[in-house]
Parts: structure tokens; sequence; C-alpha cells
């Protein structure tokens, strides 16, 4: 099952629980089983299973407990989760219905749709505190905006200009990355239906049907089988990189304003230092910067997982796991981390420019 960042101590520091319990194998699960539940119910209104094996996969859906154990066990040996979690939802489904559990449907339908129904969670935090980081920029520029700073050019002192233009280079592009977000949304939040190799054959014809069932009961968009097309999960991971890259930005500038020689910005507290207790270190700062240069690192090989081979590759789905959590904690930690950073700054007008 996908984990979030590792390393439990250093979550303090560049986690986000809230986000990062999105994937935690109990919330992945869930998903999970809610998909297996929306198949039964499509495949019942398709006439593929009767209604009450549906209503018995529905029931069983809501209570199931996994044996972790067996799971792993089966992840270890299959490459994929799913193969174990099948045969115990059916064993507990029981006759004469367990048969009819996942009918038409393959590991990565399930695996690939339960994401898609986490990352609609995701996707409203990020929104959610993109705009209010927005609005934390813009009561700045409202206050502060009249201090007068000098701009610096290739890190030397350039003209003077003012604290409002400065702020204009933050807020810019987190309006483009809310708009690009809010555009992205449709194009990810569809579902995953294929069957074994992406045609939906299996399903006797009803393939179709039952994705636009499957897709109106889940709330998601739908779209062809996209088995081996992983440009959506590519698209997201860029826009994950851009946001941190621009928070990044932003966290430098602050870095850079916040030193005792320059002193245009106050932060209302600081990092201690185990050996200099005078010093008064800009830390969500710098973690901005670690999380942006994290996620352009981890982008790139997020990219190499676009590389299927054929019509599904063990070896790309498997990266895919193990980078896009990183990224998605690490995105949502730096919207939190700049809120934070910019509730507790000022600016103060530079000596500098008023020569």
């Amino acid at each position: 099952m996908t984990q979030t960042l590792p390393f439990p101590i250093l979550q303090a520091l560049v986690g986000d629980e809230e986000v990062g319990a999105f994937f935690s194998n109990e919330a992945e699960l869930s998903a999970m089983l809610r998909v297996e539940a929306a198949l039964a119910e499509a495949e019942a209104k398709a006439g593929l299973i009767g209604e009450e094996a549906a209503r018995r996969i529905a029931e069983v859906c809501e209570s199931f407990q996994a044996d972790w154990t067996k799971l792993a066990e089966g992840l270890a040996r299959d490459g994929v989760i799913v193969p174990d979690f099948v045969k115990q939802l059916r064993a507990t489904v029981g006759e004469p219905h367990g048969q009819s559990v996942h009918l038409g449907a393959t590991s990565q339908d399930i695996i690939d749709t339960a994401l898609v129904l986490r990352l609609k969670s995701v996707i409203e935090v990020l929104g959610h505190r993109l705009d209010t980081l927005i609005q934390s920029l813009d009561g700045l520029k409202r206050r502060d905006g009249s201090a007068r700073l000098m701009a610096h050019t290739r890190m030397q002192q350039a003209l003077p200009f003012s604290a409002a233009d400065k702020i204009d280079t933050w807020i810019q592009p987190l309006e483009r990355h809310r708009e690009a977000l809010q555009a992205l949304a449709p194009r990810q939040l569809v579902l995953q239906l294929g069957g074994p190799i992406g045609t939906r054959g299996e399903l006797k014809g009803h393939g179709d049907a039952v994705a636009d069932a499957m897709a109106e009961i889940l709330g998601l968009g739908l779209a062809p089988s996209w088995h081996s097309q992983r440009d959506r999960i590519g698209e997201f991971g860029a826009f994950l990189s851009l946001l941190t890259g621009t928070l990044g930005k932003i966290g430098q500038d602050i870095a850079l304003m916040a030193q005792n020689e320059v002193g245009e910005v106050r932060l209302a507290s600081g990092g201690g230092s185990s050996a200099m207790p005078h010093k008064s270190n800009p830390v969500p700062a710098e973690v901005l910067v670690t999380l942006a240069r994290f996620n352009a690192g981890m982008l790139g090989t997020l990219h190499q997982a676009l590389v299927h081979e054929n019509e599904r590759s063990g070896a790309a789905w498997t990266l895919e796991w193990m980078v896009l959590p990183q990224m998605v904690v690490s995105s949502a930690a730096a919207l939190s981390r700049a809120h934070g950073l910019i509730a507790s700054m000022s600016f103060v007008p530079s000596k500098a420019a008023e020569k």
C-alpha cells in the first residue's frame, strides 16, 4: 500500500498530517472498497450480476476488515495488493455471491480509481489552501505594501521599489496555479475501468454502460480506459512541482530579506541555534526552498513512470506509487508552511532604498 514520506520525526518539519492521511493504508483500503461496491452496483444496473449480489457486496464493503498480514504478503508476491484483497473480499461476501465481486475488472481499475477518489479530496484541500494563502498575501500587501524596499537583480542592489511590487511577484503565479488546478481537476478526476487489457471486453458489451454508472455513483468524470496512459498523473505532478517552485521562490526571497545586514523583513519568531543563541533562523522560509527542490527532483522520477511497456507496466506503476504521494504531501506541507510564514512576517522599510 502507498505510504507518506519516510522518517516519522521529520514529518514535523516537512510533512502534512491532514493530506498524508489520504495515503495511509486505511484510506486506500476504504477507497478500494468504495470502488468495488460501485462496480457491483453498476453491474447490477447493467444486468451482469443480480441485485441481491450487489446489495450483499455493498453491505460487506461497509464493514470489511482486512487481514493486513496477508495483504502485505500478497503485495510482495503479486506486486499489487488487489489479488489478495479480492480473495479476502470474496470469502467475506460468501456464496452464492462471492464470484460476483470484481467481475470483469482488473487490479489497475481498482487501484487507479481508488487513487483518483483520494486525489479528489487532495485537490479540494490544495485549492482551499491556495485561496487562503492568496488572501493572506493580499492582506499583507494592503498593510505593508507602501514600505520602500531595495530591488535586487542578480543578487546586487538595483533600484528602490515598494513591498507591494514584491508581493505582486508572489501573488500572480499563485493565482495562475489556482486557475490551473481548477482546469486540471476535470481531466484528473476520472474513472479507471478497462478490464484485463483495457478494452472492457470482459464486461460482455456492457463496459461503457458500467463505466458510466460507476462514474456517476463515485462522482467522477467518465473517460476511456487509461491503464498505460499516465499523462494525467504526470500533469498533476508537474502542477505540484510548479506550485512548490513558486512557494520556494517566496521562501528564498524572505530568507534573503530577513538577513541581518538586509533587514527588510521581520519574522515574529525563528528557529534557534544550539551554538549561537543570538540567532533567529528563518526555518519556514528554508523549508519552502527544500520542498521546492525536492518536488523538482521527484518530478523527473515521476515522469519516468510515463513509460509503460505495452498495455501495463508493473515497474512504472510501482514507481508512481512510490513518488506521487511524497510530492502531494510535500506540496500540502509547503502551502501550510507558506501561510504560517506570511502570517508571521512584516516588511521593514529599507535604509538602502531611502538613500
